[in-house]
């Protein structure tokens, strides 16, 4: 007979466990962002090429290098409003960006859709020209994480997942965009 008690009483303790981490998750915040930049010694008519056409990506974004077997589309032209690339990826999911603001050498705005989540996010990356010819590249993403406990509870965390990637992005674009430039 202790033998159930000890058991009623651990089941008792991983429902009341589940309940805090539930009323926890929904007074977590309902919203992220993340945002990331680099200092390029390029001017943004040498970088932009590479961040307003959806196909140029995968030479500087590290998600396309991680999965080799990735399955990406694109819309017939890549580069205006309304151009999408669609990917399906074991490793680094399923999703679809949408462009959806384009200033040439200025910024790029897009939305990002994750249909095995049922998350959405805008991003962006802005280009900032310096005095010395340098220009500021600074990426973001942000997005509503809805009433979902366990999205929120994600949430947390969405700086340290997608941040490094940022960082490592901006690096290869930051090569690439210098190369270019000399």
């Amino acid at each position: 007979m202790g033998a159930v008690k000890v058991l009623i009483k651990v089941f008792g303790a991983l429902v009341a466990l589940w309940l805090v981490l539930l009323l926890v998750g929904l007074v977590l915040p309902g919203h992220y962002r993340v945002e990331r930049s680099a200092v390029v010694a390029a001017r943004p008519a040498a970088i932009y090429p590479l961040v307003g056409d959806l196909r140029a990506w995968s030479r500087w974004g590290v998600w396309f290098s991680r999965d080799p077997a990735m399955q990406i589309s694109y819309s017939p032209v890549t580069n205006e409003v309304g151009s999408w690339s669609q990917w399906k990826s074991k490793s680094q999911g399923d999703g679809k960006m949408t462009i959806a603001v384009l200033r040439p050498g200025e910024d790029f705005e897009y939305r990002m859709d994750f249909p095995d989540m049922g998350m959405v996010s805008r991003g962006g990356m802005a280009l900032s020209p310096g005095a010395d010819g340098t220009t500021r590249v600074t990426m973001s993403m942000e997005g509503d994480l809805g009433r979902s406990p366990v999205n929120r509870w994600f949430g947390l965390f969405m700086d340290k997942l997608i941040g490094p990637d940022f960082e490592a992005g901006l690096a290869n674009l930051k090569g690439l965009s210098e190369a270019k430039a000399r």
